[in-house]
């Protein structure tokens, strides 16, 4: 079965990420108010698109339990397993980092693209919910753009060579193809039954890794650059779906 479009583009959003990762410094600054934006947005869809579209067919009990459950989830692995976002997980100062960071590329990449088949399966998945496929598929690709670039960031700092660094964080991204072939594959075997649950999983995950997302730069830069463009985010996928409802 054919990948969609929008999965392709997705993926091009975060090579191309990658690629202003390593070779234009001077984005850095603008990855972190991108983190802080794609979390408040991941958190909004899941709030204002998903949940409510989960509560239709499972209730509003069901919806909930099944979200908590996803994003509790995330959260376990994040704590005991590895770094869910592992470009935006890390505790060293890679913004001013020059020096290679040896031994951190293989963890960080293996991690990134299990993390990329993940998003590809999420994003895959949108069309089969119409109504909230354009909000699922923003959401994404608003995430892999900061994703991206901290993880070419990351990369080149851990890599002797510019082209090196690209090439493996590209191939990381490229996951996300990956996992839309998954569930391209495997989504005609499951039952109807099975769709809003592992919807609902999604979600839990994107408020998770939004919350993740916002934290982290609190933790950086203090309340007004995390919670800005954060409440931008959130107040966009809300605005959004106003709109197309």
């Amino acid at each position: 079965m054919a990948v969609k479009s929008p999965v392709i583009l997705i993926t091009i959003v975060a090579i191309v990420s990658v690629a202003a990762g390593v070779w234009l410094p001077s984005v850095r600054v603008l990855s972190r108010r991108l983190v802080a934006f794609s979390g408040g947005l991941l958190m909004g869809v899941a709030l204002f698109w998903l949940v409510p579209e989960i509560a239709a067919e499972l209730s509003w009990p069901g919806a909930l339990a099944w979200t908590l459950g996803g994003a509790a989830g995330l959260a376990l692995i994040d704590r005991f397993v590895y770094p869910v976002c592992p470009a935006c997980s890390h505790s060293h100062q890679h913004d001013i980092c020059e020096t290679r960071l040896h031994g951190f590329a293989v963890p960080l990449l293996a991690a990134a693209a299990v993390h990329s088949v993940l998003d590809g399966w999420i994003a895959a998945s949108a069309p089969k919910a119409v109504a909230i496929a354009p909000a699922l598929l923003l959401a994404v690709g608003f995430h892999k753009a900061p994703e991206g670039l901290a993880l070419g960031v990351i990369a080149r700092a851990s890599l002797a060579s510019p082209v090196a660094a690209f090439a493996w964080g590209a191939a990381s991204q490229a996951g996300v193809l990956a996992g839309a072939a998954m569930q391209a594959v495997a989504a005609p075997r499951l039952p109807e039954v099975c769709w809003y649950p592992l919807l609902a999983l999604a979600a839990g995950s994107f408020l998770y890794l939004g919350g993740h997302a916002v934290h982290g730069e609190l933790r950086r830069s203090g309340p007004a650059p995390a919670f800005w463009p954060a409440l931008t985010g959130v107040a966009g996928s809300s605005v959004l779906r106003y709109f197309v409802s």
